[in-house]
């Protein structure tokens, strides 16, 4: 059977958010015989066939295991057994609306070779660490797609394209550290290829990362080590420098928090938004300096020998 779409979802040790993601995707308003979903288990702890099974009756689903690789390989390896026509990409932590998959096939009918991105709506808004995180999303979508026909960035989290150009385009890079950067890489790499981006807001998951001050730094941290890494992957690709965004940039970004609604407090969201740049840039610089140092040590080795 061929499938409009195939929904692939990466996962890593969070059976309870699955089971709600897998829930959701049944409330989809779609054809149950017009797509199919792929799960890739990255190597958890414990089992989740017993996570899906439960699914199997109302959804045509598969399951994959992988020792652990990273999302970027789960996706990859999720799209070379895909059915459908389009891949759809998102998280164990998001819940899609019901059109989801409507949408995105309304706006394939006029733009086939697009890559079609969605909105994430934090889903703990009570949650201050996740709130300021998705807060920053909302403000770089809002910075680098103004134009929704001409957009820039899209997380991985919900995104949609054809699966021939996924292939063609070599998949994810799974050279990356950690998962982080790897969506930032693929936008640029499709774009560089000369394809189209198109965000569509109407097509909506709801996010439910649950973070800590710890995890808050630690995953701003990893940005900016996923930040290095894609320049690094810019330059051996021949593009030019990355241009250092102005000073209106960073400048917007703290008072953003209070143009927008929210249960928690502007100026709290301001501080964690500033400490999201600082874990940012500390974190590509301690990358540089891992590099710089593993350069180093396999040089000596190789001058050793």
């Amino acid at each position: 059977m061929v499938y409009t779409f195939t929904i692939i979802i990466p996962t890593y040790n969070r059976p309870e958010r699955l089971a709600t993601c897998l829930e959701a995707i049944t409330q989809l308003d779609y054809p149950r015989d017009r797509f199919e979903v792929i799960v890739v288990d990255d190597g958890s702890h414990t089992p989740m066939e017993p996570v899906v099974t439960p699914f199997r009756q109302q959804l045509d689903i598969t399951l994959i295991t992988q020792s652990n690789a990273g999302p970027a390989t789960a996706r990859n390896k999720g799209a070379a057994k895909a059915k459908g026509e389009f891949l759809v990409f998102t998280d164990d932590d998001c819940t899609p609306d019901p059109d989801w998959l409507k949408v995105l096939a309304n706006h394939f009918t006029a733009a086939p070779d697009s890559l079609i991105g969605g909105r994430a709506i934090n889903a703990l808004p009570d949650n201050l660490f996740s709130t300021a995180s998705q807060l920053l999303i909302d403000y770089l979508y809002d910075y680098y797609n103004t134009d929704p026909n001409q957009a820039t960035f899209f997380a991985s989290n919900n995104f949609a394209l054809a699966k021939e150009t996924f292939h063609q385009l070599g998949g994810f890079d799974t050279t990356f550290p950690l998962a982080a950067g790897e969506d930032r890489e693929w936008c640029d790499r499709w774009l560089n290829h000369g394809y189209r981006m198109i965000y569509a807001p109407q097509a909506q998951v709801y996010h439910a990362h649950h973070l800590t001050l710890r995890r808050f730094w630690r995953q701003h941290f990893n940005y900016g080590r996923g930040a290095f890494h894609f320049h690094q992957l810019r330059a051996k690709r021949n593009l030019d420098k990355i241009k250092v965004e102005p000073f209106s940039f960073y400048s917007n970004l703290l008072i953003y928090p209070f143009s927008q609604s929210s249960k928690q407090p502007g100026l709290l969201l301001t501080v964690l938004l500033f400490l999201s740049q600082v874990a940012n840039v500390v974190g590509f610089f301690w990358e540089r300096s891992a590099q710089t140092s593993t350069a180093k040590r396999q040089l000596s080795k190789t001058a050793c020998d």
